[in-house]
C-alpha cells in the first residue's frame, strides 16, 4: 500500500499577504525543527524548500540559495525527484537574476531532464528560461 500524497498548504502566503513575513518565517522554522524530531527527511527537505522562497521573495538571495542548497541535497539523497527538479529550477532562476549564466545553465538543464522524464508540464517553462539564459549568456557584454 502507498503512502498517500502530501498536500502542503502555504501558509506563507496567508501571512505574506497580510505582510507577516517574520512570522512565515518562524512558522517554518518549527516545521524545521519537528520534521528534524520526527525524522521527516522528505518534510525538512519540503520545509527548506518553501523557506528558501520566502527569503527569495524578501530579496535575501543569499539565504535562499543557501536554504535551496540544503534541500537539494536532500532531495538528491532521498531520491524526491520532483523537488529536486523545483529546487534546481529556483536556483537556477536566482543565478539567472544574478547575472550568473553559466551556474543558471548548469541548474536548469538538469532540472529539465527531469520535468521531461516525469512528463512534467513544468518541462516547458524550464526549457523557455534555458533557452532565455542560454541567449543572455551568449550577449556580449556592453561597456558604458
Amino acid at each position: 500500500m502507498s503512502k498517500p500524497k502530501r498536500r502542503r498548504c502555504n501558509v506563507w502566503n496567508i501571512y505574506t499577504d497580510k505582510g507577516e513575513v517574520d512570522k512565515a518565517i518562524a512558522l517554518y522554522n518549527q516545521s524545521l525543527e519537528i520534521n528534524e524530531r520526527i525524522g521527516d527527511v522528505q518534510g525538512k527537505a519540503a520545509t527548506l524548500h518553501e523557506l528558501a522562497g520566502i527569503y527569495a521573495n524578501k530579496g535575501e538571495v543569499d539565504e535562499a540559495i543557501t536554504l535551496y542548497n540544503q534541500s537539494l541535497e536532500i532531495t538528491q539523497r532521498i531520491r524526491d525527484v520532483q523537488t529536486q527538479a523545483n529546487t534546481l529550477r529556483w536556483l537556477g532562476h536566482l543565478a539567472e537574476q544574478q547575472g550568473e549564466y553559466t551556474k543558471a545553465i548548469s541548474y536548469l538543464q538538469p532540472a529539465l531532464e527531469i520535468f521531461q522524464r516525469l512528463k512534467s508540464p513544468h518541462a516547458e517553462r524550464v526549457s523557455a528560461s534555458l533557452d532565455r539564459v542560454i541567449r543572455n549568456g551568449l550577449r556580449p557584454a556592453t561597456l558604458t
